[in-house]
């Protein structure tokens, strides 16, 4: 882990737990599009992530292809998410979770079931669907989801225990599209580990996030496709302690009007 991301302040590594498995950093970090295997795991390394997501397309067992990559993960001691990106059915995501449990040997999976092509949403209806179908199955599910209220119930009487709500579509750096429905999602479930899934582009969107009371953030693109991969995972990490840092803190509340920051009773008045 870098120096700087030892430095952080000590209230920002308070843990959080996703399935009974607790970690202390709550940035989560993917592992596609990267410039190469060695930046990745620099990244890797800089973020201080704990958990990593990994597409199965990336793997074949058969084939032996991907295997390099595979032990690059093992070797930086992370925990594997595996994702089901791409799908578009419940039969599809369903059989691609059971894939990735048999090679990666995790009942976790970030569960995408994608709707619509130009945006990436997520079918809320399959979505549901999957997740029942997985939990009944032993899965410990991440379902990357929108931020209606009524989904999010329904994925929790599934079996959910850990909610994925998007900032902005997949990939598109708006940061957060909907900060009134996010606080909304945080608000109506104050006991469920809440983390932010994509749409982040920038530190400063991360840190909105997590000043909203999440407990995590997702990202993959931002940190992938920067000029400097390293210190853009170096940044998210920062950014992601400060806003933590901040919620722990109770911030001020908004205010209207001004209100002076220094008091003016007692001010020296100055005649002509």
């Amino acid at each position: 882990m870098d120096a700087m991301t030892h430095n952080l302040p000590a209230a920002a590594a308070d843990p959080v737990t996703f399935y009974g498995t607790e970690v202390t950093s709550r940035l989560l970090l993917g592992t596609a599009q990267y410039p190469s295997p060695a930046i990745l795991a620099e990244a890797i390394r800089a973020s201080g992530t704990e958990i990593v997501t990994v597409s199965l397309r990336r793997e074949s067992g058969a084939a032996k292809a991907g295997q390099s990559f595979w032990q690059l993960i093992r070797d930086l001691g992370v925990k594997v998410l595996p994702n089901t990106a791409g799908c578009r059915t419940v039969k599809e995501a369903v059989t691609t979770a059971e894939m990735a449990r048999e090679l990666f040997g995790t009942p976790w999976v970030k569960l995408e079931v994608i709707g619509e092509d130009d945006t990436l949403q997520p079918d809320v209806f399959g979505l549901v669907e999957a997740a029942r179908i997985l939990t009944r199955d032993g899965f410990q599910v991440f379902p990357y989801t929108t931020e209606d209220l009524v989904v999010a119930e329904k994925l929790v009487s599934a079996g959910c225990e850990v909610l994925m709500p998007w900032g902005a579509p997949i990939g598109s750096g708006r940061g957060l599209n909907n900060p009134y429905g996010l606080r909304s999602m945080r608000a109506h479930f104050p006991g469920i580990p809440l983390v932010v899934d994509a749409g982040v582009g920038l530190p400063s969107h991360a840190a909105a996030a997590m000043e909203l009371g999440y407990d995590a953030v997702l990202l993959n693109t931002a940190v992938a496709k920067a000029g400097d991969p390293v210190r853009m995972a170096r940044a998210f990490a920062a950014a992601i302690a400060a806003g933590r840092e901040a919620v722990i803190a109770d911030p001020m509340e908004v205010r209207d009007m001004a209100a002076p920051s220094t008091p003016v009773m007692g001010r020296a008045l100055l005649g002509s």
